[in-house]
């Protein structure tokens, strides 16, 4: 059995791989989004069976459904949410926590919604544990938002919906920006939606492929 501190170090490499092999070459260029990326133990946001696999690119099964998205996403979707670190941020599906995670290094408040209770619990325990004390969870609807802390400077949704739900456009702040997959079940069109003046544009960054947002403004169950 390796020692914790062989682990550390050998999770640490593999994090650096994950950049080199993943992230630079495709373009994520942000050094506040590369170095969480090469802060947050992704590792820990799977279940032991998974962690030989969890610093390839590739999305993996967390239970009930839902997966951790794919490390290039994660920081592809971060990076186009342009933060300075000031922000108060909206995330729709908090599944594992890994992109709560990720975000709490570059904004100063994250609200996160879950519709899995369990899923929700267990993740808290985990980012209490790592000391992530700037996310917040709320069990609930996440395709009407949590209005009660709007507006946010940006808007994360990390599950598909067939099309754009009102309320979060509603709950964006002047300026802020929305990432959304939008479109049929088994493939998507990542979408930015940006807020300037009351009008809202929509700039298309390329297919994906998320599982589904369900709820009111979304996917039945």
């Amino acid at each position: 059995m390796l020692h914790k501190s062989r682990k550390k170090d050998l999770y640490a490499r593999a994090r650096k791989t994950m950049l080199e092999s993943h992230l630079l070459p495709r373009g994520i260029r942000q050094k506040e989004v590369i170095d969480a990326m090469l802060s947050v133990p992704r590792h820990l946001f799977v279940e032991e069976g998974f962690r030989q696999q969890v610093y390839g690119d590739s999305p993996l099964p967390i239970g009930g459904g839902q997966t951790i998205s794919q490390p290039f996403i994660v920081a592809y979707m971060t990076e186009q949410l342009a933060l300075t670190g000031s922000e108060k941020i909206l995330e729709i599906g908090t599944g594992s926590g890994y992109q709560a995670a990720i975000l709490s290094h570059l904004a100063t408040r994250i609200f996160s919604v879950e519709r899995v209770s369990e899923l929700a619990a267990k993740t808290r325990k985990l980012l209490d544990s790592l000391h992530y004390t700037n996310v917040v969870i709320k069990i609930g609807d996440g395709t009407q938002g949590w209005p009660e802390h709007g507006p946010y400077d940006a808007i994360i949704v990390t599950a598909a919906s067939p099309h754009i739900p009102d309320a979060l456009i509603d709950q964006l702040a002047e300026g802020g920006r929305l990432i959304i997959p939008v479109g049929p079940q088994h493939s998507q069109e990542l979408i930015k939606i940006t807020k300037q003046r009351g009008r809202v544009t929509q700039e298309n960054l390329g297919g994906c492929r998320f599982v589904k947002l369900i709820g009111k403004n979304g996917w039945h169950a």
